[in-house]
């Protein structure tokens, strides 16, 4: 019996098939607009705060505070400061935190190390001061529910400070800059929606 011949078409076919068994690439990301970019820099906003508020707050006394922590990016690079002040007690029946803090953000760079969905991905400089009032749970009895601002008059409701966030925002990156802007929103759980720059924005952890 002779043997079969393979026509060279179908060669060249099967060998495209064999090269091309890893299976079909992922879908590239969404585009990312201002909406969806305002949003993931507040998750660097909030996630730059969680990591102050653990390194330092969490680690002292309860009651009044006052502290100042240089920034970090997850490679190791330093680049300003943040200083903390106000209170912050401990509910142990309900598990959680009640504070009452500004954050006076001084060219703190902070980034996230890198993850596969998009918009989890940022490395931003903050200034300016950004309170929050509320409840942070520390127990799963708990559930957070904060305010986030920059600081306003008591009396007159007109804002009396700004907050500035600039660096790189999505995956692949995108250039990112919001100067001297408002902040009003609350955090409710993991998710968080409110007021930046004008703009509403939120995103959920």
């Amino acid at each position: 019996m002779s043997p079969v011949q393979i026509p060279h078409r179908l060669l060249l076919c099967l060998f495209l098939v064999a090269g091309c068994g890893a299976g079909p690439r992922p879908a590239p990301p969404p585009p990312c607009d201002q909406a969806c970019q305002d949003g993931v820099a507040l998750l660097g906003l909030r996630s730059a705060m969680k990591v102050a508020f653990n390194f330092k707050i969490a680690a002292m006394p309860v009651g009044d505070q006052d502290v100042t922590t240089p920034c970090v990016s997850f490679d190791g690079q330093l680049g300003g400061t943040v200083h903390i002040v106000g209170t912050a007690r401990v509910n142990a029946l309900q598990g959680a935190s009640l504070v009452s803090l500004t954050y006076d953000f001084r060219n703190c760079l902070f980034s996230a190390p890198p993850d596969p969905t998009a918009n989890q991905n940022f490395s931003l400089t903050f200034s300016g001061k950004v309170t929050e009032d509320g409840t942070l749970s520390v127990q799963p009895t708990a559930t957070t529910a904060i305010e986030l601002a920059t600081e306003v008059d008591p009396v007159t409701m007109v804002p009396t400070d700004s907050l500035s966030i600039s660096g790189t925002v999505y995956d692949p990156p995108l250039d990112y800059a919001a100067s001297d802007c408002a902040l009003s929103a609350i955090q409710t759980g993991n998710a968080v929606s409110g007021a930046f720059c004008g703009r509403m924005a939120g995103f959920t952890f």
